[in-house]
């Protein structure tokens, strides 16, 4: 069985995603989280296989918890976020500090892909599942963070 954290602010993404994960059998979400801090301290108490994860939430966003999370008690991390110029460049920033793969938040929208999106993610989580990752020091984490040179 591989469990799941899901971290985001929008109740309704938090029970779309439970509901599309728990549609397979393999996969169980453990536990929601509201935003990074919530979220921090779900992980350390449910320790899941994989973590899903917002960027933009209140009180702690997705790429400080991520920093976290890596440094801490590292996992796959599975960012899920808005398909935007913005949301673009923090995927790109949050793969650098250490998550795994993305997907487009979507699921707002009424889309006949939804079982694709489905099976999309059920096929992630169960793939990064199976990655081992190690902490990552002070200085990764700040070279991650640092402004591109130019």
């Amino acid at each position: 069985m591989i469990t799941v954290v899901v971290v985001d602010d929008s109740a309704f993404m938090r029970k779309a995603l439970a509901t599309m994960l728990e549609k397979d059998l393999e996969i169980k979400v453990v536990a929601s989280a509201r935003d990074g801090m919530e979220g921090l301290d779900l992980i350390r108490k449910h320790n899941p296989d994989v973590v899903t994860l917002d960027i933009e939430m209140p009180r702690m966003d997705g790429l400080t918890a991520l920093g976290h999370i890596m440094r801490e008690m590292p996992r796959p991390v599975l960012m899920v976020s808005s398909l935007t110029t913005e949301g673009a460049e923090s995927t790109l920033r949050a793969l650098e500090i250490g998550a795994v793969d993305f997907i487009p938040k979507q699921l707002s929208k009424v889309t006949l892909d939804i079982i694709k999106i489905e099976e999309n993610l059920q096929a992630k989580v169960k793939l990064i599942a199976k990655r081992k990752l190690r902490p990552i020091s002070l200085a990764q984490h700040a070279a991650a963070f640092a402004p591109a040179p130019g």
